[in-house]
């Protein structure tokens, strides 16, 4: 014997109804077993043609089956419950202003967890960042490769300037460093000159006593507290870093460096020249601000061979900008966008015949400006933590890392705080559940076609087409009046002063 194609599908609908009655509390199975069994024959009545098999009108009568598991749910957690206020109930607004604080607390954690995030939520700026440039060959676009020898180095700092009163040069290289738990540890040095941390503004505190012409190791936050466990007493020692000696004299401020370069230590010497080879940086500071280099100058200089040569002086003031900045910036962006991606009015919400106390009317905005302000920390946060998550990425990388997770992050939140306000009653600001399809979409311009919800406190129903038309664009709400309240009896917020 063969199946036709609709018995079979009524049967599977019957059997999805029936698993949906074993969620209901069992005093009222048997009734909504009936509900949906008649609910059933009526849709199915409604939509399907005569003696054929629609996949159209199919999908619809799946919509109606599942969405009594909808019904189920909200039955399962009413169960049991008298009068008991819709505030504490499965999507009120506390619910909602809690899972947000809890959402911020732990992307805070998470930000205190990673070295990277905290060095940056620590960084002091460099000093006269405006007037601290980072020089390069013009022939380069990329700062972060090094293209100024040494010797070009001094003779920048042997000649007469004009635009500049100080100069520190540094190479990024490979050296082993003898520690107390490695003792032949590849280490990533930076050669500096002796006056490059002065020059930055930063506040090195030299611990260790100079001995003669040895070269002073300053050790980054991370590397100290790694390798010396984060002991004091070391500084002082001489340990050898490649073939030299050094003092330990000082720990570097946590997340001080900005400069091109992952560096683990600084090997401070009085001649780069003789110490290095090769390549490197250099850090050059203005006697006086010059309005036409906010983003960068070229300048022409002599080379050691005597020639000329260009140069770009890039301000250090773009590499030292903090993380709120970026964060703004790409807030900023995302608000810009909203408007593409979402529509901005929350509907109709036209007067009641009952009028609204003014605590009513302004607790609703208030709630929608909490969800805002309580977005902005867990963008902020979770950003920074997406941008240091990998300890190895450069700060240039983390930084549009933070930019483009910043503005993602935004845009997506705050067209969730848009669509779950207008989900919600403007009088309790409980979630509205229920859902109900009302119409049929042949029908649009002749009766109303949509989604109907409802608010279990008894305060109205929300209207929303399934097309926007020139006469029904938005959704509107309706307000409900005293005849419904014996409906909503068992919530005990049709009377409790809402209105």
């Amino acid at each position: 014997m063969t199946l036709r194609p609709g018995l079979v599908c009524h049967l599977l609908c019957l059997g999805v109804l029936r698993c949906a009655s074993l969620l209901v509390p069992g005093y009222q199975r048997a009734e909504w077993w009936r509900e949906w069994r008649a609910e059933l024959w009526h849709v199915r009545q409604t939509c399907t043609p005569e003696h054929s098999v629609s996949w159209t009108a199919e999908r619809e009568v799946a919509a109606f089956c599942f969405g009594a598991f909808q019904d189920a749910f909200c039955l399962r957690m009413q169960s049991g419950q008298s009068r008991i206020p819709y505030a504490t109930t499965a999507g009120s607004a506390t619910q909602c202003l809690l899972l947000l604080i809890v959402l911020a607390g732990v992307s805070y954690g998470v930000a205190l967890l990673l070295p990277g995030v905290s060095a940056t939520l620590h960084f002091s700026p460099y000093r006269d960042t405006r007037n601290l440039m980072l020089l390069r060959d013009a022939h380069y676009s990329n700062d972060s490769v090094p293209t100024i020898s040494a010797e070009q180095y001094q003779v920048w700092k042997r000649r007469r300037q004009e635009l500049f009163d100080g100069f520190a040069f540094y190479q990024v290289a490979k050296k082993t460093v003898s520690t107390a738990k490695h003792p032949q540890n590849m280490r990533s040095i930076a050669v500096t000159s002796s006056n490059l941390f002065e020059l930055l503004g930063l506040p090195i505190h030299f611990a260790g006593e100079a001995r003669d012409s040895m070269p002073r190791l300053i050790l980054s936050d991370e590397l100290w507290k790694r390798e010396f466990g984060g002991d004091a007493r070391v500084f002082g020692r001489v340990i050898r870093v490649g073939s030299n000696a050094a003092v330990l004299s000082g720990v570097a401020p946590e997340g001080s460096w900005k400069l091109p370069g992952k560096v683990d230590a600084w090997l401070l010497v009085s001649d780069v020249q003789s110490a290095s080879g090769g390549l490197g940086f250099v850090v050059a500071h203005l006697k006086s601000a010059r309005p036409n280099w906010g983003d960068g100058g070229h300048m022409s200089a002599p080379t050691p061979d005597e020639s000329m040569d260009d140069f770009f002086c890039e301000p250090l003031a773009e590499r030292t900008r903090g993380p709120l900045n970026l964060f703004l910036f790409g807030v900023f962006l995302s608000c810009l966008a909203l408007p593409a991606t979402t529509p901005l009015p929350l509907g109709e919400y036209r007067l009641s015949s009952r009028k609204l106390s003014w605590f009513t009317r302004i607790r609703r905005w208030n709630f929608l400006g909490l969800k805002f302000v309580l977005l902005l920390p867990i963008v902020f946060f979770v950003s920074l933590d997406l941008a240091h998550l990998r300890a190895t990425v450069d700060p240039i990388s983390s930084e549009y890392i933070q930019l483009i997770s910043s503005f993602a992050i935004c845009l997506f939140g705050l067209r969730w705080m848009l669509r779950d306000q207008r989900q919600r009653c403007p009088v309790c600001l409980g979630k509205l559940t229920h859902p109900a399809r009302v119409g049929l979409p042949s029908r649009t311009f002749l009766a109303w076609n949509g989604t109907e919800l409802i608010c279990v406190g008894g305060h109205g129903m929300l209207h929303v087409p399934e097309m926007a038309t020139s006469w029904f664009s938005e959704q509107r709400w309706l307000y409900l009046d005293p005849s419904w309240e014996f409906l909503f009896a068992e919530t005990g917020l049709a009377s409790a002063g809402y209105f």
